[in-house]
């Protein structure tokens, strides 16, 4: 039988009352404005503020998806991982929210979730990012929206002028910053706990979660961390302010602007186009002194970041994602030699290329751990809170006539946040009970810091001898990767 819908109790949040939709036990809200429109002369600005209102806001339907190239499903990608087709708009500052809480003195824990997408596309519409099964088991769900591409990263000098010399190009972190303003001010009325916040995310959602411990704008706001597969730490995806601008200038350049004001007179669809002609990665996280410090590993050697209790690793498909993995041995010895120099010899015994073979398993090793294994482990070496580290290499159930991908980027996704029944497959007994195990890990270590309890493998915090909690069909814990990241991380400080 259907589930029955029905109107939820009005909430009266700081900017005005809202109401949403009950699904059984759960009341949900979605599209939920935690900033002013960032559009015309807000454009290229720091989030504003909302516009307080009087009357109850319903808010029953997901806000449109941030502005972004045509989202179509694409290789391992299908329909429930991609932001819906539309709408698509530069309005898009909203959050959702699902709570099980029957009045607003529960304080129950918090979980804020924050998309992927290559910091180009994503949304928070996504199929697989619901969060009913959370709330059920008494967790207040809060997923988020955020610009991306050129309206979340576009950094160029006169927009550094206008924001006082702080900075330009952050748009998107400072988006995130807001929501979680908001939601330290207003998650109380929705049962939640506004002490007990984990934020979450995954690809560049991982990426922005790394940024928020990084921020100095960020203390405060959260008491816990989860980051899944990526960070910015040991990497060279985020750009030095000046780098930032020089392509700012480019990019107005190209599209024959003369100014930033100009610019922002373009239609949102215009500036898309644009942008699509840019390089990859001319809109990415920039290293400003004001969002972001100029030096990340410094800062979290020396301690400065949000020091909070983190939950991260990587899937073992996140190998695919970094770069070219088909260089013959010769060629890939020869680079090894000028970028490792007299250490080479050591590399090449963690990374071997003997052959085509080995040569291909190497830069398939070695991009997973650039891509999000040696950014984990610098985090957890330089974290003074627990840090409890995974691999998962479980591989989802075939879907009938559709191509085996492995356990390949995001798809641990659906187990986590226990939202299988909402990924077309043919799910087996095996899925079924990795989805209880992982999303049981998940909500203990959101509920307390630590994803131990009843019936669980034990898994220990991670330390110097580099065991990780492997999630594959049978659940182990081993030391992974320790002598290459060890070489990495050397190789780091030795620049």
């Amino acid at each position: 039988m259907p589930m029955a819908f029905c109107q939820t109790p009005i909430i009266k949040t700081v900017n005005g009352p809202v109401s949403g939709i009950k699904k059984g036990e759960v009341s949900i809200f979605k599209g939920i404005p935690f900033a002013t429109p960032p559009v015309g002369d807000l454009r290229w600005k720091a989030p504003q503020p909302v516009t307080n209102w009087t009357d109850v806001r319903k808010c029953e339907n997901f806000s449109a998806s941030p502005m972004q190239g045509k989202p179509v499903p694409f290789m391992m990608w299908t329909e429930e991982f991609i932001a819906p087709p539309e709408p698509l708009s530069e309005d898009c500052l909203y959050l959702n929210v699902w709570t099980s809480a029957k009045t607003a003195n529960e304080k129950l824990p918090v979980f804020v979730w924050i998309y992927g997408g290559g910091f180009v596309s994503g949304s928070a519409a996504c199929a697989i990012y619901d969060g009913e099964e959370f709330a059920r088991r008494g967790i207040v769900f809060v997923s988020i929206n955020y610009r991306v591409g050129a309206f979340g990263f576009l950094a160029h000098p006169e927009l550094t002028k206008e924001s006082g010399g702080q900075a330009s190009g952050n748009y998107a972190f400072l988006d995130q910053l807001a929501a979680l303003q908001w939601i330290k001010k207003n998650i109380t009325a929705f049962g939640g706990d506004p002490n007990n916040v984990t934020i979450a995310g995954q690809s560049a959602g991982s990426f922005s979660i790394n940024a928020l411990v990084a921020s100095p704008l960020g203390k405060g706001l959260f008491h816990k961390a989860i980051a899944q597969s990526g960070g910015l730490l040991g990497t060279s995806r985020a750009r030095r302010l000046k780098d930032a601008e020089k392509s700012g200038v480019n990019f107005v350049e190209k599209a024959k602007a003369g100014s930033i004001n100009k610019l922002r007179s373009a239609s949102a669809e215009e500036i898309q186009q644009f942008a699509s002609t840019m390089p990859w990665g001319s809109f990415s996280p920039v290293l400003d002194g004001y969002v972001l410090p100029e030096n990340l590993l410094t800062h979290f050697q020396e301690g400065k970041h949000n020091d909070v209790p983190l939950l991260t690793g990587w899937v073992t498909g996140d190998a695919t994602l970094n770069g070219n993995a088909n260089l013959p041995p010769a060629k890939f010895k020869e680079e090894s030699i000028k970028k490792y120099g007299s250490r080479s010899d050591e590399f090449l015994k963690l990374f071997p290329a003997d052959s085509n073979k080995q040569a291909k398993a190497s830069q398939l090793k070695l991009g997973l751990c650039d891509f999000a294994a040696l950014p984990s482990h610098l985090w957890a070496r330089y974290n003074k809170s627990d840090a409890y580290l995974y691999q998962f290499g479980f591989v989802p159930t075939d879907k009938p006539n559709f191509p085996n991908h492995g356990a390949f980027h995001t798809s641990e996704v659906p187990y986590a946040l226990h939202t299988l029944h909402l990924w077309n497959r043919p799910w087996e007994a095996r899925d079924r009970e990795m989805e209880r195990v992982m999303s049981e890990y998940w909500m203990n270590f959101i509920r307390t810091g630590n994803p131990n309890g009843v019936g669980l493998n034990a898994w220990k915090p991670y330390k110097a001898d580099g065991v990780v909690q492997v999630l594959e069909d049978k659940i182990s814990a081993a030391p992974i990767l320790k002598r290459e990241l060890a070489f990495l991380e050397a190789s780091l400080n030795k620049k």
